[in-house]
């Protein structure tokens, strides 16, 4: 039986999943998504015994990355995004922090990410699938060897995430799902950016992008 949890806490105003990762009996731990509240993160981090030695950003929103630097100062570990959201991470006006009465974020990734980077976290394999739609830069995180994909703000369950926010993309965000997460394994556990956790099999019945590709949309 694996040794690999995922704990979900859901932070922010705008109820974003951040995702803590780690190993069983091991130190080491990833967060994903630090949405908010890094205090309460880094009590959680104590509560299991674990440090984080990345944070990775499926994208770079002011709801999904407002305790990432607190994490980074307070640990010592990097910080992942993809390439294509470096400018919206320093660019308040990009990552829309401080339109809902939060603070101006503006900060600076360790590691610019590619389609097709592998990362190596907990002894396994991460494989970085660039996923744009939402934003340029949304990434989701696929762990084969444990079957499940973090999806960010991409796919949800029975949904998909908004495009009229800066740099996204109706057609591209169809794109991304159809061509690259509907066609990995039925039996792959998504964990979203918001909402529950759903399986590629469920989205590949009841999601509007399936319904979309079925009745012969194109993809983008």
């Amino acid at each position: 039986m694996s040794n690999f949890r995922i704990k979900t806490y859901v932070l922010g105003g705008i109820s974003t999943n951040c995702y803590l990762v780690f190993c069983e009996g091991e130190k080491a731990a990833v967060i994903i998504d630090p949405a908010d509240n890094a205090d309460y993160l880094v009590s959680k981090c104590r509560e299991f015994g674990v440090e984080p030695e990345a944070v990775l950003l499926t994208h770079a929103h002011f709801d999904h990355m407002m305790a990432a630097d607190d994490i980074r100062k307070t640990y010592g570990c990097k910080l992942y995004v993809h390439m294509d959201d470096e400018k919206m991470l320093n660019d308040p006006s990009l990552n829309l922090s401080g339109t809902m009465g939060t603070e101006q974020i503006s900060i600076s990734a360790d590691h610019l990410l590619r389609d097709g980077d592998v990362l190596h976290f907990l002894n396994r394999e991460w494989k970085v699938m660039a996923t744009p739609g939402h934003t340029a830069g949304s990434v989701c995180y696929y762990i084969p060897e444990e079957e499940v994909i973090f999806s960010g703000d991409t796919l949800f369950a029975e949904s998909l995430g908004r495009t009229d926010l800066p740099t996204g993309s109706m057609s591209a965000i169809v794109h991304s799902i159809a061509e690259k997460l509907l066609v990995l394994p039925d039996e792959i556990m998504v964990y979203p950016g918001h909402g529950d956790v759903t399986t590629i099999a469920h989205e590949k019945q009841y999601n509007p992008v399936a319904a979309y590709v079925r009745k012969g949309g194109r993809q983008g």
